[in-house]
């Protein structure tokens, strides 16, 4: 399992995750990149606790991630099934989860404020936290993705399944595209990743 974890994790945070993931009695699944989320917990009808992970997650985003489903995970033994998946209960579990891992051993310096400042109210994905989601961006592989919030307005652009939007106003939080075939309205997140399509002329 160390062996396994150090492909995926930063060197120093290997032993401690794996003495995470022995007293919860986790079942790691590291799978094939999955477009709508980065990892998922569920308690199987045997009782299995399992917990899957994207494996094409850079190293930091990994540890985050998979602290991020064990903290559900223990927020439910602790507190009963009941509660909201993201609510206070979940959020002090993953503070106290997270906190012994942003040291100068595990994350890049430039993290550690960034870090430090989502884990006093964590939300349900660092993705929404456009600073911090930037920063661990320069951590990927290169592709040729775009985020919506750096793409022009008007623009065109392709999302995972190959449906086209164009790029409108944004609305509070989030971005209003419409899908260029139905002409239907969509609310995107700023830091939804997306190919854009360059030279497409809307009718």
């Amino acid at each position: 399992m160390n062996e396994t974890l150090a492909k995926y994790l930063p060197e120093h945070a290997v032993k401690p995750v794996f003495e995470l993931i022995v007293a919860n009695e986790v079942h790691l699944k590291v799978v094939n990149q999955r477009v709508t989320r980065h990892g998922d917990y569920r308690k199987a009808h045997s009782g299995k606790h399992e917990i899957t992970v994207n494996g094409s997650l850079n190293k930091y985003r990994f540890l985050m991630t998979l602290v991020h489903e064990i903290a559900h995970l223990v927020a439910f033994e602790k507190f009963g099934r009941d509660i909201k998946p993201h609510g206070n209960e979940w959020k002090y579990t993953f503070q106290r989860l997270m906190v012994p891992f942003i040291r100068p051993e595990i994350f890049p310096p430039q993290l550690l404020p960034l870090l430090a400042r989502h884990f006093k109210n964590p939300s349900a994905s660092s993705d929404t936290d456009a600073t911090l989601s930037l920063a661990l961006k320069q951590y990927d592989q290169p592709t040729d993705k775009n985020y919506i919030f750096e793409i022009p307005y008007g623009a065109v652009f392709r999302i995972h399944n190959g449906r086209l939007f164009q790029k409108g106003a944004l609305r509070t939080k989030r971005y209003e595209c419409v899908e260029i075939s139905s002409g239907k309205m969509y609310l995107f997140n700023p830091n939804a990743e997306v190919e854009l399509v360059p030279n497409f002329t809307t009718r």
